[in-house]
């Protein structure tokens, strides 16, 4: 008896410790988000054990999850929802049934998951779009870009700008009924990442006849310059996306080659030669003096020329949307940007938002001071968070006011 007693406690005790995660004071719901936590780090450590023992990639055991949360795509009464290919690449379309007295308002959206993981089928972004289609009366377009480790940059700008160059195309815009003048592209962490890179390059398009009215950064990753940023430091091992999370994420976008992870988890993959681009994402001179506290700025370590020679991605506009020159900014249409103070990203979206600003772009810099990164896509059952919903209604409602 006594032995199974101790078993018990022990076991007990391993569970407590395990689910238990210090959380900041300001987080609702902390036993909630604590739970949460607790079966990502889990999916997280089983994946490590997966890849360790090579019976699957890292990035394809955590894809585990998407499947577990994939939705066939079906219609309700509010909207007909539809899988289909938009110039040869996967999207799940939204088409409200509300009869609506002029042309529709469309949104076309890019999921998160680290360029590796997600997709348009999961429960969470599947509400997400659903809603924005029902409540915008809006045609909306959820792009499911192919995915690293099997797709490496820039096959996932490439496969979410053609489907955006391909729906503003007139006709298609007149085949759905939608007004070329209230498009807007968005997306929440690496789908941000992309939206931000999409609306950069449709500026260059002369092909492109329109143009957008608006674009959503929810979250968004923004540069992979400068991985030790204050909000990297600060927030290391914050709920769902601590910065080794984020470092791995951000080096398999480019290879699969573990030299580069390295790198760029000691912040030493940037070469002499792109010392340049440093001044876009110098947050010494980009975050303003309530960020900072007490982190001081130290110059930049450089790494050997070779990775980025390899790997060039990192460097690259389409990947690092900060690294765009002011004159490259000019001309983005009204903005609105999301960030969380409990995550990694926080600093890429501000020093973003004052750079857009400088470049007299119109800008909504929304900032939630007891949000973690990814909260929009907790707001159903199980995990169902007051914060998520309160988020997901903002980013609609201005939608709604703005598009």
């Amino acid at each position: 008896m006594g032995a199974k007693l101790l078993c018990l406690f022990l076991a007990s005790a391993l569970t407590a410790y395990y689910i238990y995660t210090p959380l900041p004071e300001d987080i609702e719901e902390p036993w909630k988000v604590m739970l949460v936590t607790a079966g990502f780090r889990a999916v997280g450590h089983l994946a490590e054990v997966a890849d360790q023992l090579g019976l699957m990639h890292y990035m394809e055991a955590l894809m585990l999850i998407t499947s577990a949360e994939y939705v066939a795509p079906t219609s309700d009464e509010n909207v007909t929802v539809m899988d289909t290919e938009f110039s040869n690449v996967a999207v799940r379309l939204y088409l409200p049934r509300k009869a609506s007295d002029g042309l529709r308002r469309a949104v076309v959206y890019f999921h998160g998951g680290g360029w590796c993981v997600g997709q348009a089928g999961m429960k969470g972004y599947d509400y997400l779009t659903r809603q924005t289609s029902h409540r915008l009366n809006a045609v909306v377009v959820s792009v499911n870009y192919r995915l690293a480790p099997q797709h490496h940059f820039p096959v996932q700008f490439e496969d979410v700008y053609s489907v955006t160059k391909f729906f503003l195309q007139s006709s298609v815009l007149s085949q759905y009924g939608v007004d070329p003048d209230r498009v807007c592209v968005a997306g929440d962490s690496a789908g941000g990442n992309l939206a931000a890179a999409v609306a950069q390059q449709l500026l260059e398009d002369s092909e492109v006849k329109t143009k957008l009215k608006v674009q959503a950064l929810i979250y968004p990753a923004l540069q992979a310059l400068d991985l030790n940023l204050p909000s990297y430091r600060q927030n290391e091992n914050k709920p769902i996306l601590p910065k080794l999370l984020m470092v791995k994420f951000w080096s398999e976008y480019f290879t699969s080659d573990l030299s580069l992870r390295e790198a760029m988890a000691s912040n030493r993959h940037v070469p002499l030669e792109s010392s340049h681009l440093f001044q876009f994402v110098n947050w010494s001179n980009l975050l303003p003096e309530e960020l900072k506290k007490d982190h001081v700025y130290t110059s930049p370590t450089y790494g050997s020329p070779e990775l980025a020679r390899k790997y060039p991605g990192f460097l690259d506009l389409r990947a690092a949307p900060l690294l765009a020159s002011d004159a490259q900014l000019r001309g983005l249409p009204l903005t609105y940007l999301l960030t969380c103070e409990h995550d990694v990203l926080w600093d890429d979206g501000v020093m973003y938002a004052r750079r857009l600003q400088a470049a007299g772009v119109p800008i909504v810099h929304d900032h939630a001071k007891d949000a973690f990164h990814g909260v929009m896509m907790f707001v159903l059952s199980p995990v169902n968070l007051a914060v998520g919903h309160r988020l997901l209604n903002r980013y609609i409602e201005w939608l709604n006011e703005n598009l």
